[in-house]
């Protein structure tokens, strides 16, 4: 099931104040992406830019209880939105998620 609008607007970007928050921020982003399977389930998000329930399962080769932990891990993170429709839950990217990790990224330079 895709809703093309299952996820509310993105919220306004803000880059962290001060060089601890910003660490912390990027820190925590960073550590959200330590496995090839959350890596996945982003690459699956960006690509349908729509939100996604079940099918993330079916593209996955993992259990739906490992892919459950892992969308858990990317929300708590900051990754991805849900929103409950029904039974399920349909996921989508936050947006100002992959521009502030670009942002943080750079600015080790």
């Amino acid at each position: 099931m895709e809703k093309e609008n299952c996820c509310p607007p993105a919220a306004e970007f803000a880059f962290p104040e001060g060089e601890d928050a910003a660490n912390e921020v990027f820190s925590r982003l960073a550590k959200a992406l330590g496995h090839p399977a959350r890596i996945a389930i982003l690459r699956l998000l960006v690509r349908r830019r729509a939100c996604v329930c079940g099918e993330i399962v079916e593209e996955l080769p993992l259990a739906q209880s490992t892919v459950s932990q892992h969308l858990k891990i990317l929300k708590d993170a900051g990754w991805i939105r849900g929103e409950i429709a029904g039974p399920r839950v349909c996921y989508c990217v936050e947006p100002n998620a992959l521009v502030l990790f670009k942002a943080l990224l750079q600015s080790l330079e």
